[in-house]
């Protein structure tokens, strides 16, 4: 597939995504993976699964040690990882048949996200999944803040 670097891309990456791994799942409600996973549950239309070998269950749900051990096949797997593991979690979504990945904030290997690419997944490097999401709901402005405007029509495109 491509590397997804317009906004109009990751919506249509989000509007067909229905399963969600995210991979470094913490149970410290002070890591970035937890927080967006608690904004995942309660406001995206997705099934979400965490993954983390050291961890068994967070915010009542059952984590997996890795994607091949979930349920399902990942749509989209969120990468919340040290950018040296990139290549290793690229190589197991391509292995499960996963159909993107997404790199948070912070996270960007160009050699993965070819690998990523070039096995037919699409990729997202350095965004915030919550953030794109609240942003396309219509919770965020475009640059990812809370803009304070109340408004009565719905945004809620994904």
């Amino acid at each position: 597939m491509t590397i997804l670097e317009r906004a109009s891309e990751r919506l249509a990456l989000m509007q067909r995504t229905r399963t969600v791994a995210i991979v470094g799942m913490s149970a410290n409600p002070s890591r970035a993976s937890h927080f967006v996973a608690t904004y995942l549950a309660g406001k995206a239309p997705w099934t979400v699964y965490y993954v983390n070998p050291r961890e068994h269950e967070v915010l009542g749900q059952p984590v997996y040690p890795s994607l091949d051990a979930l349920p399902d096949v990942p749509d989209l797997v969120d990468v919340f990882r040290r950018v040296d593991d990139l290549p290793s979690v690229v190589d197991e979504a391509v292995d499960v048949g996963a159909g993107a990945v997404w790199f948070q904030l912070g996270l960007r290997h160009d050699d993965a996200a070819t690998v990523a690419s070039a096995a037919g997944l699409d990729v997202v490097q350095n965004r915030c999944l919550k953030i794109e999401h609240a942003r396309f709901a219509g919770g965020l402005h475009t640059a990812g803040f809370v803009t304070g405007v109340i408004d009565s029509r719905r945004g809620r495109l994904i």
